[in-house]
């Protein structure tokens, strides 16, 4: 936890109070919370609040040291009543807080209501403005993960274990666990031991043994130690260590100590050298987590150094060939934003993975990727199961197997953090399809294939050619436009949403003809998919609604001046069959003098009766009881096609 959070530091100053003795309990709490020991600072408050007290600043300071130890639950709690009680004295960075809290125990509902007050009070600000863009963050999450299979490593303490690199076959990590000395010194940030570098061979991690070993002793000391990165010859090692040089504790002008990062080669001998510190880091602010390029020559790292867009952004700086260094550079947006970016980890094809709380995500830390080589890269959210409510970060990853490792305080006590394997499951999906003619059924050739993602975004095109099928490869859990257009045909489309798993899809696709030739018999107003021509009760002139729909008949008739139709009235069974004989054929009279008049129509191009109840196309006679819907079926208009 401490390595996660130590570039985040509020320093919050209480007012004055109302009790001596509060007043002494208080002091005595900002003081171990301003040197960042959370664990005291929580004693102190909690006993402040058991009595009764109530204050913003008080909820404040304990919602954060909880949120800065990831004990969200908790933090949910000191921030929820800050709200309740003093909502005028919450700033924007505590809403953004809450609602990080919020959705680490799943509560999203009421985290977007506190990101969009977060937004009303800071709308500046990349994290809310991320937040304002896709308000459907989940979805979206969800439609773009990709298939992993996780496993927690057997290796893990009852401590926090993180910070995982692959290195001469074996798994480097970094620990808090109980050595078992007889001297073991604390973190005050979160009462836990300080880090240290253990190893254990990757074949033997396969095999499920636990035997693990302390790295090195000459780097490892009896501070922090954590996150390292190697370059390619396994010669050289750059890693996160506290401001401690040759036995000095370095503090800045406030008393506290800061990351920085340091470089370390193997001699003749085969042994670590002194690790020196890295020459751009300061007393004055952290630098953390380095992460070098595939080749070598750029080394990506975390830091909160002046220049910085949030709590902590990711910066790059360039290694030169005699082993210097240039002058760091920050990734700025998108990757960066007002919240922590950290744990970068970069591919031979410039892809950077890092964890982040600024963009939208599922809860406190989540896994990101970006494509470095574009000048505006998307920035993408891993989901689940590689990201939780909870904080997932530091993940490296093995290129050609597809493999690699990442920690998280999922399913932990007290925040602690844990070790995962991943493995990115291959999905081999298919789409394919048949395309034919609508009524016929006859396969279609050289139809003009068009394939657009879930944002309605062109993919790519095709033409069948002399084939009447299709096939397309989507990615997993894609969702796919599959459009088929040929000429003389209405364009149709099917919406497809890829499985996560291998899968051959069949879309088959049908084509329907723009201009069908007409046969004696049909019935023109199925042809043109006609709503039904209403009438109101015991009337027979031609609403609106109708004479819309009457004016595509008028509209085939003028296009088709030798068309004659019959129009065929008809009731359903309610009422007598004498009247509805009467209704329906005043009815049909209205359709046709409407067509004759409003359309210009010849009358001898129109003839017609009204056939009352007679002809029935369903059970619904006299005396039946049937639904309001069975009945509407019998109460239609025919247009028949008896000359064409």
């Amino acid at each position: 936890v401490i390595m996660k959070h130590l570039f985040c530091i509020p320093m919050i100053i209480l007012t004055v109070w109302t009790s001596a003795a509060q007043d002494r309990q208080i002091s005595r709490g900002d003081k171990e919370f301003n040197r960042y020991d959370f664990v005291q600072a929580q004693s102190v408050y909690l006993k402040v609040a058991e009595k009764g007290f109530e204050s913003a600043e008080l909820f404040n300071k304990l919602g954060d040291s909880y949120y800065l130890n990831a004990q969200y639950p908790d933090a949910v709690n000191w921030y929820g009543k800050l709200i309740e009680k003093f909502p005028d004295e919450a700033d924007a960075e505590l809403y953004f807080r809450y609602a990080t809290s919020l959705k680490a125990v799943k509560d999203y509902d009421k985290a977007d209501e506190m990101l969009t007050k977060f937004f009303e009070l800071k709308n500046v600000d990349r994290r809310a403005q991320l937040y304002s863009g896709n308000k459907n963050y989940l979805e979206s999450i969800e439609a773009r993960r990709k298939n992993y299979e996780v496993k927690k490593l057997d290796i893990n303490s009852n401590y926090s274990d993180f910070g995982p690199y692959i290195y001469d076959e074996k798994l480097l990590f970094s620990s808090t666990r109980d050595t078992g000395t007889f001297l073991r010194r604390s973190h005050k940030w979160n009462a836990q031991p300080f880090l240290d570098f253990y190893e254990i061979g990757l074949e033997d991690l396969e095999n499920g043994s636990t035997r693990v070993k302390k790295f090195n002793r000459r780097l490892n000391t009896k501070y922090h130690e954590s996150t390292p990165s190697f370059t390619d010859d396994d010669n050289t090692i750059y890693f996160t260590r506290n401001n401690f040089n040759k036995r000095n504790y370095g503090i800045d002008d406030r008393g506290t100590n800061k990351l920085k990062i340091y470089r370390a080669t193997k001699g003749s001998s085969s042994k670590w050298g002194n690790a020196e510190e890295l020459p751009f880091c300061s007393d004055d602010y952290s630098t953390a987590h380095p992460a070098l390029s595939p080749d070598g020559k750029t080394l990506y790292f975390s830091s909160d150094r002046p220049g910085s867009i949030g709590e902590s952004d990711i910066w790059k700086v360039a290694i030169n060939d005699d082993g210097s260094f240039g002058e760091p550079e920050n990734l700025g947006e998108p990757i960066n934003t007002e919240g922590r970016e950290t744990f970068p980890f970069v591919t031979s094809n410039n892809e950077i993975y890092f964890a982040s709380n600024g963009h939208q995500g599922l809860g406190g830390l989540d896994l990101f990727y970006a494509n470095l080589n574009s000048s505006d890269p998307e920035i993408i959210n891993l989901g689940e199961p590689l990201n939780t409510p909870q904080d997932d970060f530091s993940l490296v990853l093995d290129e050609d197997s597809r493999k690699g490792f990442f920690a998280s305080n999922r399913n932990t006590v007290g925040g602690n953090d844990d070790i995962y394997s991943f493995t990115e499951v291959p999905c081999d999906i298919t789409l394919a399809g048949l395309i034919t003619d609508k009524d016929s059924g006859v396969p279609l050739t050289d139809v003009d294939m068009s394939f657009y993602d879930g944002d309605n975004n062109l993919i790519t095109t095709l033409n069948t050619g002399n084939e009447s099928s299709y096939d397309y490869i989507p990615g997993c859990g894609d969702t796919v436009v599959v459009k088929a257009a040929k000429e003389g045909y209405i364009p149709a489309e099917k919406v497809v949403i890829a499985p996560r798993e291998s899968a051959n899809l069949d879309q088959p696709l049908q084509l329907e003809l723009e201009e069908k030739p007409f046969e004696i018999g049909d019935d023109l107003g199925k042809i043109l998919n006609l709503n039904p021509i209403y009438f109101d009760f015991d009337r027979y002139n031609i609403r609106p609604d109708a004479a819309l729909e009457l004016a595509k008949i008028i509209a085939v008739m003028e296009e088709y001046p030798a068309l004659k139709i019959d129009v065929r009235s008809h009731t359903d069974s309610r009422a007598n069959d004498d009247y509805n004989a009467v209704l329906s054929q005043n009815r049909n009279d209205s359709t046709i003098r409407y067509i004759i008049e409003q359309g210009g129509i010849a009358s001898s191009r129109l003839t017609g009766r009204g056939y009352g109840e007679s002809q029935l196309i369903n059970e619904c006679s006299n005396g039946v009881d049937c639904t309001e819907e069975d009945h509407q079926l019998n109460r239609r208009s025919e247009f028949i096609i008896v000359e064409n």
